[in-house]
C-alpha cells in the first residue's frame, strides 16, 4: 500500500498544482482546488465508511453511531490535522503568488487546509482510481479514526453535561460563513454566561457547533 503522500507526489504536475491552488490565486475558479475538493469529500467519506462497515460490531454500532464516528473522522478539524501531518502548509507557501499576510493566513486556516486535504484526495482518485486512493486515505486518517472510536464525538452533549455540573449552559451563534454555495463553510462560536469560549468551523452549522463544543471542552475544566 502506498502512503497518500507518495500518491500525491506521483501526480502529474498540473493536477498536483491545481489541488494546492486557492481560488484567489487564479483568474478562473475552475483552475483552483474547489472541484477536486468536492470530489475528494465524497471519496473520503466512502473510504472511511467502507472501512468501518465490516470492522465494527453491528450490535454496538448502529447507523447513528457509525454516522457519528465517520463525521468525527472526516471533520474539518481532522482534515486539517492530516494536512499538517502531510506537510500541506509548506507546499502552499511555496505556491502562494505573494509572500503577504493574507496568503500566509490562508496556509494556516482550518477551512483552507481541510478543503485542500479533500482536493488532494480527489486528485489522487482522478489519477490512481478508488481502490488505491481509499487504502491510502484510511492509512492517513488512522489516528483520527482511532480517536473517533475511543471518544465518540457528541461533543455538544459532553459540553452540556460538564457545564451542568457548574450550573451553566452553552449557546451557539454563527460568526462567519465562507465559500461558494456548493462548498459552504460555517464558523460557530460557543458562549458560556455570555462570554465566547471557543470557535469551530464545519460544512454545516451542526458540524461547526460540534467543532466549537470540542474546542470548548479543551479549554473548560471542572
Amino acid at each position: 500500500m502506498q502512503p497518500l503522500r507518495e500518491l500525491f507526489d506521483a501526480l502529474p504536475e498540473p493536477l498536483r498544482r491545481q489541488a494546492l491552488t486557492h481560488a484567489s490565486w487564479v483568474d478562473r475558479r475552475a483552475d483552483s482546488y474547489e472541484r477536486l475538493a468536492f470530489l475528494g469529500d465524497s471519496v473520503l467519506g466512502l473510504a472511511v465508511t467502507a472501512h468501518l462497515w465490516p470492522l465494527l460490531d453491528p450490535e454496538a454500532f448502529g447507523a447513528g453511531q457509525l454516522t457519528k464516528v465517520r463525521a468525527q473522522t472526516v471533520s474539518g478539524r481532522a482534515c486539517r490535522v492530516v494536512a499538517e501531518r502531510l506537510g500541506v502548509p509548506a507546499r502552499l507557501r511555496e505556491l502562494a503568488p505573494e509572500d503577504n499576510l493574507a496568503n500566509e493566513a490562508l496556509t494556516r486556516t482550518e477551512r483552507v487546509l481541510a478543503s485542500i486535504m479533500e482536493a488532494v484526495i480527489g486528485a489522487c482518485f482522478v489519477e490512481h482510481g478508488y481502490d488505491v486512493t481509499a487504502a491510502a486515505v484510511v492509512d492517513a486518517f488512522q489516528p483520527e479514526l482511532a480517536r473517533a472510536l475511543e471518544e465518540p464525538g457528541d461533543f455538544k452533549s459532553a459540553l452540556q453535561e460538564r457545564l451542568a455540573q457548574r450550573g451553566e449552559t452553552v449557546a451557539y451563534s454563527v460568526v462567519g460563513e465562507d465559500g461558494p454555495p456548493h462548498d459552504r463553510t460555517f464558523e460557530m462560536a460557543a458562549f458560556v454566561a455570555g462570554v465566547e469560549v471557543a470557535r469551530g468551523s464545519g460544512r454545516s452549522k451542526k458540524d461547526a457547533e460540534q467543532a466549537a463544543a470540542s474546542a470548548a471542552l479543551d479549554r473548560i475544566t471542572l
